[in-house]
């Protein structure tokens, strides 16, 4: 259904994620409307990978356990402690998965919300850094209706430099919600 939607949609994919990659963060913006996971489900079935997202295991339950599941819901409980018997955070859980699954693409949406945000979530660095795992700059450009994986970042350590390699990629992405969609200022600088 999701592909036919897509197609439908008059959507092609510019880019592609190399099968190589096995392990990455996969950014994806801009998110502006519920229409962003529809069309995203098609294209990560025409590129046939299969995409996964953290949500907290409170919400992996009856009776859209198996639902979310086969849409790549992985549950983290943010309420594990480590080694030293502190609350792990949600960047720490994040970053576990990638010890326990060998081929991980890990969706984030770095708005948090389709509503405009003036401040991104950041989370997803320091998930890539600490899984010593790359950002895939995933995008869907609406008005070109164009969408992929369209560059690979090794996070350097320089969070401000790679910041701005990041917000410089989406710069010219439309989203569906175009005055949704801004950037981080103080990440662009």
């Amino acid at each position: 259904m999701f592909k036919l939607i897509f197609k439908l949609g008059g959507w092609k994919i510019t880019h592609y994620l190399s099968d190589e990659v096995k392990q990455c963060v996969v950014v994806v913006a801009p998110h502006t409307s519920n229409w962003d996971f529809v069309y995203g489900m098609g294209a990560v079935r025409f590129m046939k990978f299969h995409p996964r997202f953290a949500i907290k295991k409170e919400w992996i339950r009856f009776p859209f356990k198996r639902l979310m599941i086969s849409y790549g819901a992985l549950p983290i409980d943010r309420n594990t402690k480590n080694s030293l018997g502190e609350k792990k955070g949600a960047v720490d859980a994040m970053a576990d998965l990638f010890k326990t699954n060998k081929v991980l693409r890990l969706i984030i949406t770095p708005e948090g919300t389709r509503s405009k945000v003036v401040k991104w979530k950041t989370g997803f660095y320091f998930v890539a850094q600490k899984a010593n795992v790359p950002i895939a700059l995933g995008f869907m450009d609406y008005k070109k209706r164009e969408c992929g994986i369209g560059k690979v970042i090794y996070p350097s350590g320089d969070f401000k430099k790679d910041m701005k390699e990041i917000m410089d990629f989406y710069k010219n992405m439309k989203g569906k919600n175009p005055k949704n969609f801004t950037l981080d200022e103080e990440l662009s600088k």
